[in-house]
């Protein structure tokens, strides 16, 4: 649940504002910000999924996202990940690195379900300040590369 209590979404706007007011495209996004944050959303993930579907509009990524809670699997890592893959028929499994500890690969195995790993590398791109500095969120690229941005992810 989010709690709307005190100042806080003045604050991060004011904070989005105050660091990203002079790169080349915030303009054209401030403004959807603005409008998400003061929706008053009553959950994390109404808020979460309003702005992943206005990243992948302007990143021009075409995916239906599936809610684990419509899936109705009752599992945990290392079955979780597994479940999920089967209930939406997938023939591969690819997660990063990081998460090979939590899943294990004879069962996606004897599922017929391929697993493969990745290490993802941050594009670099043009920013505000010095050095890149690698890994800030999407909307750094977005505030900074505009239209360009799709093309630097995947070319990264």
């Amino acid at each position: 649940m989010i709690c709307h209590e005190g100042d806080w979404v003045r604050k991060h706007v004011a904070s989005l504002k105050n660091a990203y007011a002079r790169a080349p495209f915030f303009e054209d996004h401030i403004a959807f910000l603005e409008r998400i944050f003061n929706e008053r959303f009553e959950r994390m993930v109404d808020l979460s999924i309003g702005v992943i579907g206005y990243l992948m509009e302007h990143l021009g990524v075409s995916a239906r996202i599936n809610m684990l809670s419509e899936l109705n699997i009752d599992a945990k890592e290392p079955r979780l990940s597994l479940e999920i893959c089967k209930r939406l028929g997938a023939s591969v499994f690819l997660a990063q690195a990081g998460a090979k500890k939590f899943l294990d690969p004879e069962a996606f195995q004897r599922a017929g379900i391929g697993l493969e790993f990745f290490n993802p590398k941050s594009p670099v791109y043009p920013q505000l300040w010095g050095n890149f500095i690698p890994n800030l969120s999407v909307f750094d690229l977005l505030f900074n590369c505009g239209p360009k941005a799709q093309k630097i992810i995947a070319k990264g």
